[in-house]
């Protein structure tokens, strides 16, 4: 296995980690996929070329900007990851025309011989609810490589990555894979221009934006509840519902703008609600779903809920470990970004860099200390297993941590209390999706 092989795997096991789900999904390209350039939009720094190099099944070399050359250890894996370095004028004010000129060159080569490349056309990662301005790069590039001889073939692809929590860790992320276009198919009156057109469409239709935050958290709030009412909550799905939702909110924004103002206002009333219960969307329409078939609203334990919870406490000693073995560590890529301004654009990039140095090196030394104080080999062999093991534990309870909460501050009411809230709240749910099931459809058949 070479370099570039081991490191992918070890970033494949690494992106596991900082991610609870990482979900592929759309055109996804073969193995052996040849000559083409991905364009993906970019929100997270150097996430967002991890997450596409790790899940795309073929090789694929970054275009990075050149100033992380000087970055020492970063530049050893940009090396190694083939990386291609491009002068942005925001790093050199003054630089010319021919200072790309050898990297399109390159570019072009690679993409001829069969490589293929990975580019943000946005040129930076930002904090948007939306797709910024693309540049034109990636077409310029590609315009280049068809001149070459046997770019004839050449193809790209657009990537749009999703998450639920974009700089948080143990989040989830979605790596939507775009429809396939050959470069040969493009009119070619203008091909660069063509081709930034092409992503900006593609990339619009795969990803769920807005305006504002505001209104594309609206948007996610409301898939999120037709996901749950599907008994589907992955990101794929949520991300088919966002988009089928941004697009009736567009339509019916034109021509009933004062029915999108009360349903918002509805939803937000009902958000605020539900913060004010301490309880969840997902306990009410539990609620709401019982209460529609009859059934009592107390959960019934069922075999495999009690073999999760029996399993989630047999590993709560270890996890009670990592809290106190780890804290400080757990807490330094927090630190950091927050001394480095916080910016919510590179928060993710900072707290997966740090936190890939201190967490080994805390872990190994925390195990050369156990084999100097502990006074047989048999239990400093058991602490270093215990020190390795017990990180894991603790991430399985971080992911049900939101959900266990919820439940636990809805049992904490009295019952009866407990009981006519959630009920009131569910009799809201309730009208509120057929309300908004009626817009949509009214939006999907005008």
């Amino acid at each position: 296995m070479g370099v570039r092989s081991a490191l992918l795997v070890l970033f494949r096991r690494i992106a596991r980690i900082y991610f609870r789900e990482i979900e592929v999904a759309g055109e996804v390209p073969h193995p052996r996929t040849g000559g083409r350039l991905f364009a993906a939009n970019h929100v997270n720094g150097l996430v967002d070329p991890i997450l596409v190099l790790t899940q795309a099944p073929c090789p694929i070399s970054p275009v990075a900007k050149s100033t992380l050359w000087n970055i020492p250890g970063l530049k050893w894996l940009l090396e190694a990851a083939e990386a291609v370095p491009i002068v942005r004028r925001r790093d050199v004010p003054g630089k010319s025309e021919s200072d790309n000129e050898a990297v399109f060159v390159r570019v072009a080569s690679h993409l001829v011989t069969g490589g293929n490349i990975l580019i943000f056309p946005e040129g930076t990662s930002h904090n948007e609810p939306h797709l910024i301005a693309l540049r034109s790069g990636a077409g310029r590039m590609l315009s280049r490589a068809r001149a070459e001889e046997g770019g004839d073939e050449l193809t790209f692809q657009a990537v749009a990555l999703e998450f639920d929590a974009r700089d948080v860790f143990r989040s989830r992320s979605l790596v939507l894979f775009g429809p396939v276009r050959r470069v040969a198919d493009m009119p070619g009156a203008d091909l660069a221009q063509e081709i930034t057109d092409t992503l900006r469409e593609d990339l619009s239709e795969l990803l769920v934006e807005g305006s504002t935050w505001e209104e594309r958290v609206l948007v996610v709030r409301v898939a999120e509840m037709f996901a749950k009412d599907a008994d589907d909550a992955s990101l794929t799905h949520l991300n088919q519902i966002g988009r089928r939702i941004e697009e009736a909110r567009r339509v019916l924004a034109r021509s009933s703008p004062d029915d999108v103002r009360a349903i918002e206002e509805r939803l937000r009333s009902y958000v605020r609600r539900l913060d004010e219960a301490e309880t969840s969307d997902e306990v009410v329409a539990h609620v709401a779903r019982r209460a529609a078939s009859d059934a009592p609203l107390e959960v019934e334990l069922e075999p495999d809920r009690i073999a999760r919870a029996a399993a989630m406490i047999a590993t709560l000693p270890l996890a009670l470990i990592a809290v106190v073995l780890y804290w400080l560590p757990y807490q330094l890529p927090r630190f950091v970004t927050r001394k480095l301004d916080g910016d919510p654009d590179v928060a993710s990039t900072y707290k997966l860099g740090v936190g890939l140095v201190v967490y080994p090196v805390w872990a190994a030394a925390t195990i050369a200390l156990a084999f100097v104080e502990l006074p047989s080999v048999g239990l400093a062999l058991a602490a270093g297993a215990v020190v390795l093991a017990s990180p894991f534990a603790a991430l399985a309870w971080l992911d049900r941590w939101d959900h266990l909460a919820a439940r636990a501050s809805s049992l904490l009411a009295p019952p009866r209390e407990r009981r006519e809230r959630l009920v009131a709240l569910a009799a809201e749910r309730t009208g509120l999706m057929q309300d908004l099931d009626a817009l949509r459809e009214r939006a999907e058949t005008s």
